[in-house]
């Protein structure tokens, strides 16, 4: 009988351990929802930054391997984002507030949604299936993970202001709103090259590596006890 009772006691025990590990994220902390610390945002932005950078720096780097395995391809590279001003190391990204650079960060990413989905779709339409086949899966889980990126940002964003350490002049920007750019409109024109996939992932790499850097800066910026 005690047997029965304790293996009872033990499935609610493991039911509740599970609803709580499924309870959904709420900013406004409503009945059955787990309200995250400023310092669990940050931490889940700055993981979800470096694994948007991994997988762009392996697909940049397996796209080289398979279309150019004997070319040099160093060269400068005009990127469709040249016109966001972005610090060019840490110590000038630690120089601005924290309201620049989480604008920056929020840009970078808003940025790039459009040409990712472009590069998704160019590439699952290519006809060097025995590569693209796998690289439009990853083009397109890139894609998806850097939208959850800037809505986490944006979230972060809302609890800092929140908390008091960040003021309402950053707000949700809007597409329209970014520079505009020549670069990469061959997406929009169906003319697009091997050279052009790379080009971009090329680009979006080193934009990637900037938003994981700018993250790290802007938490340690915020919260200098934690891990700086």
């Amino acid at each position: 009988m005690k047997k029965d009772i304790f293996a009872v006691l033990i499935l609610v025990y493991l039911e509740l351990s599970m609803r709580a590990g499924t309870s959904p994220i709420c900013p406004s902390g409503q009945a059955g929802c787990l309200v995250p610390s400023l310092a669990d945002l940050f931490n889940r932005v700055i993981q979800q930054s470096s694994r948007v950078h991994g997988i762009s720096s392996d697909l940049h780097s397996e796209f080289e391997q398979y279309f150019f395995p004997s070319k040099n391809l160093l060269g400068k590279r005009k990127c469709h984002t040249h016109g966001i001003m972005t610090p060019a190391d840490k110590e000038n990204a630690q120089r601005l507030g924290r309201e620049q650079l989480t604008e920056v960060i929020l840009r970078l990413l808003g940025a790039w949604e459009d040409p990712l989905s472009q590069l998704y779709r160019s590439m699952s339409q290519d006809q060097n299936q025995d590569f693209n086949h796998y690289s439009s899966n990853k083009a397109l889980e890139i894609s998806d993970m850097v939208h959850e990126l800037r809505d986490g940002v944006a979230k972060m964003a809302e609890k800092m202001k929140l908390s008091g350490v960040l003021g309402n002049t950053v707000g949700y920007i809007s597409p329209e709103t970014l520079p505009s750019s020549p670069a990469f409109s061959f997406y929009k024109k169906g003319e697009v090259t091997s050279m052009d996939h790379h080009d971009l992932l090329y680009c979006f790499r080193r934009d990637s590596n900037k938003v994981k850097n700018y993250l790290r800066i802007l938490k340690c910026t915020t919260l200098p006890v934690l891990d700086c």
